[in-house]
């Protein structure tokens, strides 16, 4: 009987100590103690489930920047109907996808870059200040190096189906190069002798970690925002404005991915063409 006495005042002893443990520990420490178990809910890292969807040609954006993710997010912005106030880029992509995707395909280029000329030009034909023109903005040498015809009676550049050509002929050989299809599309921008440079002065072959000229560090970005706006209208703002053909899915207008810290100056490139 003594003995269970005994045993009953030492489990009682021990509680009683573990109990003013705690009532003298520090809140810090307590939470301390708290959020080992809550921490991997807490993370920095952690990011909405629809901004785990964005990429270009399957390559998708580093999760857990900051950065990133609100760059990502005001380009979104930028591109949205509440900015753009047209439905002009959704009615060119009905017209001219049809012509553009098959040909990509043929080359073995993703289905994505079928958004480059609408960062490019809008899909509309003319010329930049710069020199470039058609629906894929090519320069004209370059135009000439990749088989089209340029010349003071004839500009294949406007030709929608041979410019399409020439432009997965490039691409295709930008992919070669760098073996990164968003480092492709960055060296269609910058050109691929000064993306180089930047590569072997940089020690550093990821786009977007990379530091780039404001045009090409936001390229891959549009090209994205551009790709979501067509692929999904209604999450944009583009509610019955839009072919449904058109659209990936019938996204609810309610926004998943919110746009948190936005830039009113960035625009997109289009609008300034």
């Amino acid at each position: 009987m003594l003995k269970k006495h005994l045993i009953t005042c030492a489990v009682m002893l021990g509680l009683l100590l573990i109990t003013k443990l705690f009532i003298y520990s520090t809140p810090a420490d307590i939470n301390r103690f708290i959020n080992l178990s809550l921490e991997p809910l807490n993370s920095e890292n952690k990011v909405e489930p629809y901004f785990n969807t964005l990429s270009f040609a399957n390559e998708t954006l580093p999760l857990g920047d900051k950065r990133i993710k609100s760059k990502m997010n005001a380009y979104l912005k930028a591109h949205s109907f509440e900015n753009l106030n047209t439905s002009k880029l959704h009615r060119k992509a009905e017209k001219w996808f049809p012509i553009i995707e098959p040909i990509l395909s043929e080359y073995g280029i993703p289905s994505d870059f079928k958004y480059m000329p609408l960062v490019e030009s809008g899909l509309d034909s003319g010329i930049s200040p710069k020199g470039a023109a058609g629906y894929w903005q090519f320069m004209p040498q370059t135009a000439r190096d990749f088989g089209l015809k340029v010349n003071a009676e004839i500009d294949e550049r406007n030709n929608i189906h041979k410019s399409t050509v020439a432009a997965a002929k490039y691409i295709k050989s930008l992919y070669k190069e760098f073996g990164s299809w968003t480092m492709a599309a960055a060296a269609y921008n910058i050109g691929e002798g000064k993306l180089k440079r930047h590569i072997d002065h940089q020690k550093q072959d990821n786009y977007f970690k990379m530091k780039l000229n404001r045009e090409t560090a936001s390229y891959v970005y549009k090209l994205i925002s551009m790709k979501e706006i067509i692929e999904n209208p209604t999450r944009y703002g583009y509610t019955n404005k839009v072919n449904s053909l058109l659209a990936k899915e019938n996204a609810p207008v309610e926004m998943d991915f919110p746009f948190e810290g936005i830039n009113k100056s960035i625009t997109p490139q289009i609008l300034r063409n």
